[in-house]
């Protein structure tokens, strides 16, 4: 291997170090720890050098939900098409289990994307992580699609209009799912509802007390959710 590659070998190696001593900090001291000079003392590399590789700590925390997110939309995609297309129970469930699974391996990096923010963090113009952000929020409303011939005899499309929802995901859904209903975007928005809240209350302890088994809570609202799309749970 020639000096380029060993320098571009060293440098992407050094480049994940500080990502992954970045959500060390945050798992221990909050997001508020996430500095580029606490991650150089925990290297023991200097100040200045460490901004040779992220010019600013925005720069570093947009970079670390970027990667967070695009590991998040991989596993809940890689999951869901493990099912038959004409599963839509299965892929629901592959996609809820997968997601719960991922926040469990990376509570971090959950707490990053949904729940603590990071003070002081400005993001780019629109979104840290565009591609994954669409990808996930597109893969929840291709569950509600593939539902939808089960579940439209319960909900009555009337109940709901694009007029509902955000316009750009109007737009969006409109474009990407046509003749898809307002009223599956909103099935959509309810099983995200159901599933990152139980997930978070996980992630944060809060059914620590309650309950040893919090998989088996999820599970069954898994289930219950299915089967009120009309669905064999």
């Amino acid at each position: 291997m020639g000096t380029t590659g060993r320098r571009e070998r060293l440098r992407a190696e050094t480049t994940a170090e500080i990502k992954k001593v970045a959500l060390g900090l945050m798992s221990s001291g909050g997001p508020d720890a996430i500095t580029l000079r606490a991650i150089a003392r925990e290297m023991g590399m200097t100040a200045n050098a460490i901004y040779g590789y992220f010019a600013t700590r925005d720069d570093l925390v947009t970079t670390l939900i970027s990667d967070v997110y695009t590991s998040l939309a991989d596993a809940v995609e890689a999951a869901r098409d493990a099912c038959p297309a004409d599963d839509p129970a299965g892929r629901i469930a592959a996609w809820a289990n997968a997601f719960r699974d991922w926040a469990l391996t990376s509570p971090e990096g959950f707490r990053l994307i949904y729940g603590d923010p990071v003070p002081g963090y400005q993001a780019p113009e629109g979104s840290a992580a565009p591609e994954a952000e669409h990808r996930v929020c597109a893969g929840l409303t291709g569950l509600a699609a593939g539902a939808w011939p089960h579940a439209k005899a319960l909900y009555p499309e009337a109940e709901f209009a694009w007029s509902d929802f955000d316009p750009r995901l109007a737009a969006e859904v409109r474009e990407e799912f046509p003749g898809l209903p307002p009223a599956a975007v909103a099935i959509a928005l309810r099983l995200w509802g159901h599933l990152h809240g139980l997930v978070s209350l996980e992630i944060y302890g809060h059914m620590r007390v309650q309950t040893p088994r919090p998989d088996k809570i999820y599970r069954a609202e898994v289930a219950q959710l299915i089967r009120g799309l009309g669905l064999p749970a």
